[in-house]
């Protein structure tokens, strides 16, 4: 993620924080990647040096004018004047990690050798939250070449329990111990 993506996303936040909208604004930025999603070619409108700046302002107010909150539009159009459009994902990306840390939220990823049963993902999940003092969303793959076991992604650390992990340790430990 850029520096600029992140200061853009950030400042957002703050405002958010300030008016007390901080879920309103995210659903908004939702509507906002939606439309994004939905039409490539409009983000790419938005970003063009060569159309009028009051034109693609212009473009903006229709889109969205009645869609989002008043603030949310002028981050759009903010964007949109300083060359800044195309950072707009990050920016949300950016907004969206502060939300879910100011409610304690973490992100998970677990990449399993097999589905997990439900039981399983509830028990996991249970520890997670534990572990993290706070609501943990998670998303499962299967990597058929972990053998067994899982690894866990959360937080920007990983917990490494697959086999092939662990066969990979003791794999060290008999090469070391055969040159000692």
């Amino acid at each position: 993620m850029t520096d600029i993506a992140k200061e853009y996303g950030t400042a957002l936040f703050m405002l958010a924080c300030e008016c007390d909208k901080k879920k309103e604004y995210s659903n908004a930025l939702d509507t906002i990647e939606t439309a994004f999603a939905d039409t490539p070619e409009y983000l790419t409108f938005l970003a063009s040096p060569s159309i009028p700046l009051s034109e693609r302002i212009s473009s903006v107010e229709v889109a969205f004018a009645d869609k989002i909150p008043e603030h949310l539009l002028s981050y759009l159009e903010l964007l949109c004047e300083k060359g800044r459009i195309s950072c707009f994902l990050e920016s949300a990306k950016e907004y969206r990690a502060l939300l879910d840390a100011s409610e304690r939220i973490s992100n998970a990823t677990v990449t399993s050798a097999v589905q997990l049963t439900q039981a399983e993902k509830e028990k996991l999940k249970a520890k997670l939250e534990k572990m993290n003092n706070g609501v943990v969303n998670i998303d499962y793959l299967i990597d058929e070449t972990l053998l067994g076991g899982f690894i866990v992604e959360i937080n920007g650390k990983i917990m490494d329990g697959s086999l092939r992990h662990r066969l990979r340790e003791v794999k060290e430990v008999m090469n070391y111990e055969h040159k000692t």
